[in-house]
């Protein structure tokens, strides 16, 4: 969304809490950046400016209120923010846990470092190096107040391998050091054998739904919804393996992360993997008013607000389930990658005793034949093939153009127009994936009792655009509850 500065003067007046995290506001006399719900006395008009994100707020010469706590307020939702080449370089720094340089992010994207340089400017106001510093020293705060975890951990899970340096780029930016932060005491609790952190998202957020949505697709040994909870096994930067649960604490809009590992590492790419799992970034005051254009989708809005795009763990993961989920139901799609898991996926006990398994990464699956787990012969073609492109590189699994990687997709054989839209959409979380052949959208916007075509659900989605997968998954929704009719 691009606010206005009127409108982010109505919201941080009225200390909105829709608009936490869409924008900061930085108080001029004192130097100080906050989210548009602190607490503090609202300073005069005259005295602020506004920044779309901490980092550009941080870059100006702002530093983080420590009331308020900007580390602690929902993600910036990205769509529309920046060009496609921006969002792509910023998925590609935030998939790994130490910071890519210039050149090689640049290599990466197939471009020049001085054109990044410029784009970063561009669109963001700052360089790569600055965003990524200011990014992780956001997550770093986090930790500090949230965790016992040492200083010198917090420094690593932030992405820097020298604590002088971290120490140094801390200072500049909060105008602290890490010591000081830890002093303040709230230093969360440990929990046994791992740590826990939060998850800040802005309300309404329908957790019920989605784990309604994961618990259907849950893999036997790999995830579980319980009582309200979130389980997953889960590996990360070459550490020990480990199970987390994730919980919602509604009170305070956030989600609660613990982590049963004998070896926590990989925090920050385990904390944007969750964030992407659950759509905590999306803007669904946005989405809402676009898709409430349609009297169908604003049935199912008001029904069930606040929609949320599920995620996936793990881009190929997911990629991999839904080849094997082409034309079959969703148990039966279920019990075959389940199959494929218990028989190449690795084992682990918790500290409880129960046994675990991992979803099996490419290399594991290289020259896999995939028989014996009820598929087809085409089938288990089109995995090898996957496969294989996936460790050869020529899917790019950090694409954010949907026609480029459709494009990807569709070169593959047995790979058609609606599982890369569905991987697009759920695997990607691109926001404007429309699998627009899909037997559950056409039933759900048919009319007397006769299915949609897909010509006539791609014309009627394009009202929906940017926003076209969380239409999907509304009309989705609307059969369960039979509000299509």
């Amino acid at each position: 969304m691009r606010l206005s500065p009127e409108t982010c003067s109505r919201a941080r007046l009225a200390r909105d809490q829709r608009f936490d995290g869409l924008f900061y506001t930085a108080v001029k006399t004192t130097r100080i950046f906050c989210r548009p719900i602190c607490p503090a006395r609202a300073p005069l008009e005259k005295n602020v400016e506004y920044f779309r994100t901490a980092a550009e707020a941080a870059t100006a010469g702002y530093r983080p209120c420590r009331r308020c706590r900007p580390d602690a307020a929902p993600g910036s939702p990205a769509w529309g923010l920046v060009g496609t080449t921006v969002q792509r370089a910023l998925a590609l720094m935030r998939s790994e846990r130490e910071g890519l340089s210039v050149e090689s992010l640049a290599a990466r994207l197939g471009i020049s470092s001085r054109y990044l340089r410029r784009l970063f400017n561009e669109h963001l106001g700052m360089s790569p190096l600055q965003y990524w510093q200011v990014e992780r020293v956001m997550f770093a705060l986090g930790l500090l107040r949230e965790t016992r975890l040492p200083v010198a951990q917090v420094a690593f899970e932030a992405g820097f391998n020298s604590t002088r340096r971290f120490n140094a780029v801390f200072r500049e930016i909060c105008h602290r050091t890490p010591s000081d932060v830890r002093q303040d005491g709230q230093a969360g609790t440990a929990v046994s054998g791992g740590v826990r952190f939060y998850l800040p998202y802005r309300p309404p957020f329908d957790w019920r739904q989605l784990l309604a949505f994961f618990r259907v697709r849950a893999l036997r040994g790999v995830e579980e919804v319980i009582d309200g909870v979130y389980l997953r096994s889960f590996c990360l930067e070459g550490g020990e393996p480990g199970v987390l649960r994730v919980s919602d604490d509604t009170a305070a809009h956030r989600l609660v992360v613990e982590l049963d590992s004998g070896d926590a590492r990989g925090l920050y790419v385990l904390n944007q993997r969750l964030r992407r799992l659950f759509d905590l970034d999306s803007d669904t005051g946005e989405i809402g008013q676009v898709l409430s254009a349609d009297p169908l989708l604003a049935q199912q809005l008001q029904r069930l607000p606040g929609v949320r795009l599920p995620g996936a763990w793990d881009p190929f993961e997911y990629a991999l389930r839904a080849i094997l989920g082409q034309q079959i139901s969703v148990a039966a799609a279920t019990t075959i990658a389940g199959r494929l898991v218990e028989r190449y996926g690795g084992r682990f006990v918790d500290t409880s005793g129960r046994e675990w398994r991992l979803f099996p990464a490419a290399g594991q699956l290289a020259g896999v034949d995939f028989e014996g787990l009820g598929v087809t012969r085409a089938r288990a073609a089109t995995l090898r093939a996957f496969v294989a492109a996936a460790l050869e590189g020529q899917v790019d699994f950090t694409e954010t153009d949907l026609e480029r990687w459709c494009s990807q997709l569709t070169a593959l054989p047995g790979i058609g127009d609606w599982t890369a839209q569905y991987i697009a959409m759920r695997g990607l979380s691109l926001p404007d994936a429309f699998p627009a052949s899909d037997l559950g959208i056409l039933q759900a916007l048919g009319e007397g009792g006769d299915r949609a075509t897909p010509g006539a659900a791609r014309a009627r989605a394009e009202q929906w655009r940017p926003w076209r997968s969380y239409g999907a998954l509304l009309l989705w929704q609307s059969l369960q509850t039979g509000d299509n009719k």
